[in-house]
């Protein structure tokens, strides 16, 4: 169930959908209604991307049960040892491999955190903080992470877990928002949509109280 909900809030992460309705709101500004419909494109958008995201998590997974598992090594639950066995059955090239794929994902990962986090302050409190200091203040938990040795692997799992109950607090304003017809106008979620996505918001609030409830009361 940890790991699920890891990976959900690694694949979801919220405060990307701040960040992405930022970035999109300004590509086309439609004028009329008609025009304004245009704005249904994005969803392909967000079909790709988080099409591609999954697809990405689904290969990690299939990649582990097939070099690790079908050897017998269900003990590999940190990167670090990933690494060496990886090493040790492949290679060092697959290997390598691995590493840079891990370091482009910590640098993209950075870099929407912070570039998020920009996005709700200038909205929240109507403030800019400069560029240093905020990849300090985004790096800062990780480095204190690493310096009192706590296992990164574990500590990663938990960041993720941390997203995924962070999820409802970015979808319930969202959905409340899209189906109302006063404030999306023409671009106002359907019926269908809305009872989709409020199927799919109940269910993640569920995954979050039932995972609370094993953590703390079993």
């Amino acid at each position: 169930m940890l790991l699920a909900k890891g990976i959900l809030g690694a694949t979801v992460m919220p405060h990307v959908i701040y960040l992405h309705s930022a970035l999109t709101q300004r590509r086309v500004v439609g004028k009329t209604d008609q025009e304004k419909k245009i704005f249904r494109f994005e969803a392909t958008d967000v079909v790709l991307a988080m099409g591609l995201a999954g697809v990405i998590n689904a290969a990690m997974l299939s990649m582990a049960a097939a070099l690790f598992h079908s050897q017998g090594l269900e003990k590999v639950t940190d990167i670090d040892k990933a690494f060496e066995q990886m090493r040790v059955l492949e290679g060092n090239g697959v290997a390598i491999l691995f590493g840079v794929a891990l370091l482009a994902s910590g640098l993209s990962s950075s870099s929407v955190g912070t570039m998020a986090g920009q996005v709700v302050m200038q909205g929240f409190i109507n403030r800019r903080i400069p560029l240093f200091l905020r990849r300090a203040i985004t790096m800062l938990p990780a480095l204190i992470i690493l310096a009192v040795g706590v296992n990164p692997s574990r500590s990663l799992v938990i960041s993720q877990v941390v997203l995924s109950f962070g999820i409802p607090f970015a979808l319930i304003p969202l959905l409340i928002f899209c189906r109302n017809r006063d404030v999306m106008g023409v671009l106002v979620n359907h019926r269908l949509t809305t009872a989709l996505a409020t199927v799919v918001v109940t269910l993640i609030v569920c995954l979050n109280v039932f995972l609370l409830y094993r953590t703390f009361f079993v």
